[in-house]
């Protein structure tokens, strides 16, 4: 690892690529504690549609600095990864390449306990990604913000022209399903970050990867007693992307004996890169390290 330019607190970092489930080229990002400092934990984080994991520096920085490492992977078609920008064939290989990015920590870490966080869709595949077994026993929980688990078309001829669209003209970009203009944040600042930023996909929603969100959501809510992970699940009121009693409804639903929802009045879709994102970070923090208190118990 590479030390952390500014020195403040002896933070490394690097990148790296490793080979996806279809030796697909993902680039991936780490953060860890200084030399001296314990790693108490991993978190993984992945990123939700459109973005990558170069956005999540400020709250890898928060993890390192109160001792866990962290680990962050652009999925396929998004940040420096392989594919076309925004095009996503399944988002089942996703979650394969999770596991193998899960495993592949694992065989760095041993014994470090692990945690997975997924925003949007992101927070959509990681569910899925834990209702597998294999995957689930590598995790000592996951943390969810604003996940995509109702998605309704943005029009409704999406809903019923993607499944054929989807196998015809699978990267068709379709501009009456862009969510371009929905704001995200209540910080105008972290608006013109995002949309300013030349990895952040800006352009209608392609055919496929629409389709795949749907199937997913769907997929999701008809399986929403079998998650058996500890959870915690994070939405925002105003959000106008993803639906907020969706994450209430997984809460009430789950079987999952350790499980936590936070509703934040007023708040928008990308709770990290809210005002108060400080805030979500440390209570997201506090979760990870009551579920590693109960190691101890």
């Amino acid at each position: 690892m590479v030390e952390d330019a500014d020195g403040e607190r002896g933070r490394r970092w690097e990148t790296f690529v490793v080979a996806g489930a279809r030796r697909n080229a993902l680039f991936c990002r780490a953060w860890a504690p200084a030399a001296a400092a314990e790693t108490r934990g991993i978190l993984v984080i992945i990123h939700g549609l459109n973005e990558h994991s170069g956005r999540y520096l400020h709250f890898a920085e928060q993890l390192t600095s109160c001792g866990f490492g962290v680990y962050a992977m652009d999925w396929i078609g998004h940040g420096g990864s392989d594919g076309l920008h925004g095009y996503v064939p399944s988002l089942d290989y996703v979650v394969e390449d999770i596991d193998l990015l899960l495993g592949k920590i694992a065989h760095e870490n041993p014994g470090v306990p692990c945690f997975l966080l997924g925003h949007s869709t992101g927070g959509a595949v990681v569910l899925k990604a834990s209702l597998f077994p294999h995957i689930r026993a590598k995790l000592e929980g996951i943390i969810l913000t604003s996940p995509a688990l109702r998605v309704k078309p943005a029009h409704p001829i999406v809903g019923a022209v993607a499944p054929i669209f989807s196998l015809l003209a699978p990267k068709f970009q379709f501009k009456g399903a862009n969510k371009r203009g929905i704001p995200v944040s209540r910080d105008p600042a972290a608006l013109l970050a995002k949309y300013s930023d030349p990895l952040v996909y800006t352009g209608p929603i392609r055919v496929r990867t629409g389709h795949e969100i749907l199937r997913i959501s769907s997929h999701l809510l008809h399986n929403l007693k079998k998650v058996t992970v500890p959870f915690m699940v994070l939405h925002g009121t105003a959000d106008r992307v993803t639906d907020p009693l969706a994450s209430q409804d997984l809460y009430n639903e789950a079987s999952s004996r350790h499980k936590d929802l936070r509703l934040y009045d007023g708040f928008l879709h990308d709770l990290l890169f809210e005002p108060e994102r400080d805030e979500i970070a440390a209570d997201i923090i506090d979760w990870m390290e009551r579920m590693l208190a109960l190691q101890t118990v």
